[in-house]
C-alpha cells in the first residue's frame, strides 16, 4: 500500500490562485505541458550554489557572480507564480557565510540583498509573491533588517507564491533555537502554575515532547516541509540546510551554476520529481515482490539459511600417532 501522505500533518498551504501558466516564455510552457498540474510540489527548497565558480571561469570578479545569481532569482520566482507553485524557499546566506566569508563580500551581499529587495518588491506585488525569511535575523544589519521588514509588509497581502529567503541561516542553529523555545516555554508554564520544571517534567510534560512538537518550534512551522530541494553545481551535499524539513523530501542536483538557472530549469527539476514515486518509507504502487500475505514464515526462512549464515565450525584433524613416542 502506498504511503501517500507524509507521517505528520503539514501545515495548511496558501490557498490556491489561478493558474498563469499561459504567462510562461515558449521553452517554459513546452516544459510545463508535460507537467501533470495537480502533482505540482507544493514546497520547492533550493540550494543556490556557484556564484562566485561563475565569475571564477569569466575571469570575473565574485561580486558579479553573485549580482547575476540574483537575477536568477527573480527568474526563477516569476515561473514559480505562473505556474502556482504555494512555496519557493531560498538558501540565500547561510550561517556559515557570515562567519566565515571575507567581511568585505559579506558587506557587499548585504547591501546586493537590500538592493534586491527594494528594487523587486514592485515586481513582487505584480506576480502575487509574498516574502517571508527564515534563520537568525536578528543579527544582520539593522539597517537590512528594516528593508527585510518593508518588503514583508508590502508585499503581506499577497495570495500566490511565498518567497521565503534563508538569511544568516543554519539547520543545527535552528534545531538549538527550537529546543531553547520549548524550554523557555516550558519555564513560563511553570512559573505561571507556580511550580518548578521539575515538578511539570514528573507531571508527563517531557512524555508530551514529539515530533510535532519540535516542529511546531521551528522556523519553519507556518509552512509544509519541502517535497523537492533542488541543489545547482553539482555538490552532492545538503549543506546544512533544512536538515530536519527534507527528512522525506526528493533531492534533485544539477551541475549549472546558479546564475545559469533559470525558469526553465526549475521546470525541468519539477518534471524530474514527478517522474518519481514518493513512498514515505511505505512502498510504492509499482512493488513487484511476492503476495505478501502469503509469504513464508520468517523461521522457515531463518532455518533454511542458518547454514549459510554461520559458518560451520571447523574441526582439526586428529594428530597421527607416532609410533616411536607412543613405544613404551
Amino acid at each position: 500500500m502506498r504511503a501517500s501522505t507524509p507521517p505528520s500533518t503539514p501545515p495548511s498551504v496558501p490557498s490556491r490562485v489561478p493558474n498563469r501558466s499561459h504567462e510562461l516564455a515558449p521553452e517554459e510552457l513546452s516544459v510545463y505541458r508535460t507537467l501533470d498540474p495537480a502533482k505540482i510540489p507544493q514546497h520547492v527548497a533550493i540550494i543556490m550554489d556557484g556564484n562566485g565558480r561563475w565569475a571564477g571561469k569569466r575571469a570575473l570578479k565574485r561580486f558579479l557572480g553573485h549580482q547575476k545569481g540574483a537575477e536568477s532569482v527573480q527568474y526563477v520566482v516569476e515561473t514559480a507564480s505562473r505556474i502556482n507553485l504555494p512555496w519557493l524557499t531560498l538558501y540565500a546566506f547561510s550561517l556559515e557565510n557570515n562567519l566565515r566569508r571575507p567581511k568585505s563580500e559579506v558587506s557587499f551581499l548585504m547591501k546586493l540583498l537590500k538592493s534586491y529587495l527594494v528594487g523587486n518588491v514592485k515586481r513582487m506585488n505584480d506576480n502575487n509573491v509574498r516574502m517571508a525569511y527564515i534563520g537568525r535575523t536578528h543579527d544582520l544589519p539593522q539597517e537590512v533588517q528594516d528593508t527585510m521588514q518593508w518588503a514583508s509588509e508590502s508585499t503581506a497581502k499577497n495570495t500566490g507564491t511565498t518567497l521565503t529567503l534563508a538569511l544568516n541561516y543554519g539547520a543545527r542553529s535552528e534545531i538549538v533555537d527550537a529546543v531553547r523555545s520549548i524550554l523557555t516555554d516550558l519555564t513560563t508554564e511553570a512559573h505561571t502554575r507556580g511550580c518548578s520544571v521539575d515538578d511539570l517534567l514528573g507531571a508527563g510534560a517531557l512524555e508530551a515532547l514529539d515530533e510535532s512538537s519540535i516542529a511546531r518550534a521551528l522556523y519553519t512551522r507556518h509552512m509544509p516541509d519541502p517535497d523537492l530541494v533542488i541543489r545547482t553545481s553539482g555538490e552532492q551535499r545538503i549543506s546544512n540546510f533544512l536538515l530536519w524539513q527534507i527528512a522525506y523530501s526528493e533531492i534533485y542536483v544539477t551541475d549549472r551554476l546558479w546564475p545559469d538557472f533559470n525558469g526553465l530549469h526549475l521546470l525541468e527539476a519539477i518534471a524530474a520529481y514527478q517522474r518519481r514515486e514518493r513512498r514515505f518509507g511505505g512502498l510504492g504502487e509499482t512493488f513487484t515482490d511476492e503476495d505478501l500475505d502469503n509469504l513464508q514464515p520468517a523461521d522457515e526462512v531463518a532455518a533454511e539459511i542458518k547454514d549459510h549464515l554461520i559458518p560451520k565450525a571447523e574441526t582439526k584433524p586428529e594428530p597421527k600417532s607416532d609410533p616411536v613416542l607412543t613405544r613404551r
